[in-house]
């Protein structure tokens, strides 16, 4: 098994994404034959009912994840919510899954999404700083939800 921090979290529903800010998180790959990982995160009650809403359903959600560095792309992952525990003003939840896909070259893509815009020169350059900094969801992926 291998345990990587996970720094942020996407939750993939219909055509939302919703940010989920982390007090902490981590995932860990099980290296088995079904290819599982499985996900914690430790976050204010915010979204807690959107959890324990899936947890109840079983229904399969998407969420991307920056694991270990800011720098890294997002990690796609295909889950459900094994467990919602409530800590106070808190809660933990407990996810199990697959990677969804490999990993896609967010930099070009996002690079080639701001030249098809028309910037360039420092236009551009700052544009690509942020995107990468802040990690939107390109349009390509946005047609897929």
């Amino acid at each position: 098994m291998k345990t990587f921090k996970m720094l942020s979290m996407t939750a993939v529903l219909g055509d939302q994404n919703i940010s989920i800010p982390l007090i902490d998180g981590i995932i860990i790959n099980q290296e088995n034959s079904h290819r599982s990982w499985t996900l914690e995160m430790y976050v204010d009650n915010t979204n807690s009912d959107l959890f324990e809403d899936h947890r109840v359903s079983g229904d399969l959600m998407e969420v991307k994840v920056v694991i270990s560095y800011p720098e890294n792309e997002p990690a796609s992952f295909e889950v459900i919510v094994y467990e919602v525990k409530k800590i106070g003003d808190y809660v933990s939840v407990l996810f199990k899954g697959t990677l969804k896909r490999a990993r896609r070259k967010y930099a070009e893509q996002l690079l080639t999404e701001l030249i098809s815009h028309g910037l360039s020169g420092d236009a551009l350059v700052a544009q690509f700083e942020e995107g990468m900094r802040k990690r939107p969801q390109l349009e390509k992926d946005s047609a897929k939800v």
